[in-house]
């Protein structure tokens, strides 16, 4: 394997940082004992900038390219966001109605399948008819639901591990 350029990451399919690398694990560093490291990461990625400095932080983090792209904000190296899990609210679903229908007949059934609510009850058991829907229910008989509890949001993943190097060829601009 060749020499890495300081600062370069690789995925790596073990659970430890090879000598000379670290797991990029947002941990923070000395800058008095790695100064070619910290000239270029900076505080990019954390640390107060006069004697620390941090590493990327890449676990549970999908690594994504700086720049911007046609209709999307400009990202900067360092930059962080996103959510695990997120929970939507009525005004964030897709504009929809849904209607209560029923038949203006007695029921004759006990099943839902392919059949209608019956509007002439009797006291007992079915509550449903064959006959096709002809009338439409009041809309407060349809209520908002839902458990208003957040939902994962995550793309199919497999999880390995990102390393830094420590050392290695210091990168020559242009």
């Amino acid at each position: 394997m060749s020499e890495p350029f300081i600062a370069e990451i690789r995925m790596v399919g073990f659970t430890f940082a090879p000598e000379g690398w670290a797991l990029c694990n947002g941990q923070i560093l000395s800058i008095a004992s790695n100064t070619a490291l910290f000239s270029l990461l900076g505080t990019n990625f954390g640390g107060n900038g006069t004697s620390t400095f941090g590493l990327p932080k890449l676990q549970g983090q999908v690594p994504i390219g700086q720049g911007s792209g046609p209709g999307l904000n400009p990202i900067e190296v360092g930059e962080s966001m996103g959510l695990n899990g997120i929970t939507l609210n009525a005004n964030e679903l897709p504009s929809h109605t849904h209607t209560l229908v029923a038949a203006g007949n007695p029921p004759t059934t006990h099943s839902p399948s392919g059949t209608a609510l019956a509007t002439q009850l009797r006291s007992a058991a079915p509550i449903y008819t064959g006959t096709a829907p002809n009338v439409t229910m009041a809309p407060q008989a349809i209520a908002i639901t839902g458990a208003n509890t957040p939902y994962s949001n995550l793309q199919p993943y497999l999880v390995v591990n990102f390393v830094i190097a420590l050392q290695g060829i210091f990168p020559a601009r242009n």
